[in-house]
């Protein structure tokens, strides 16, 4: 089984689909690839202003020599349901640090992929933020960064809330990750 691999300048969409074999329905074993909440700020899945529908907040250009935006560059919330489009200022993201709803770091709107659980709140940015989540509460056996590494307390999988790291609470965090995919296709 091909082993996925961390590329500078490539988002993690274009990672998880590019690893080489495909993902296993229940992975055993989860790879810490050191990626942090700034790797999943390209597309943010928000709800609408006008409509309530899913919107999208993405970068108005991007960077032709790192093929992605910077995290500075000005945003455009674009919704296709409503045909809703607003422009945002290059201020930077402001991120959410776990007080309240969660929000998008550049508009300020709610996440679309936000669910209540009876152990408190979880969200991801995008469905690549969403599936790393997953495959890491799906793992048995969380192989995490180096220790000697200063980003290891800094990634996603580092940074997730306790009682979503709990074998006892896998069935309801996966349950409502489901929740969450699910409600896209709707």
């Amino acid at each position: 089984m091909g082993r996925p691999f961390r590329v500078a300048g490539v988002p993690p969409s274009a990672r998880l689909r590019t690893e080489g074999t495909p993902m296993p329905s229940g992975p055993a074993r989860f790879h810490d690839l050191r990626w942090t909440k700034y790797d999943f700020l390209d597309v943010i899945l928000v709800r609408c202003p006008r409509c309530d529908g899913v919107a999208r907040v993405m970068p108005v250009s991007q960077d032709a020599e790192r093929g992605r935006a910077s995290l500075f560059a000005e945003r455009r919330v674009i919704c296709r349901h409503c045909a809703c489009s607003r422009e945002t200022a290059g201020n930077g993201p402001s991120l959410h640090h776990g007080t309240g709803r969660a929000v998008d770091p550049y508009a300020g709107l709610p996440l679309w992929l936000w669910s209540e659980t009876r152990h408190g709140p979880l969200w991801a940015h995008n469905l690549d933020h969403l599936q790393v989540i997953d495959r890491f509460v799906r793992a048995a056996l969380r192989e995490h960064a180096p220790r000697h590494l200063e980003v290891r307390r800094m990634t996603v999988a580092g940074r997730l809330p306790t009682w979503v790291k709990l074998a006892r609470n896998r069935t309801e965090v996966l349950r409502t990750i489901d929740r969450m995919r699910k409600s896209l296709v709707e």
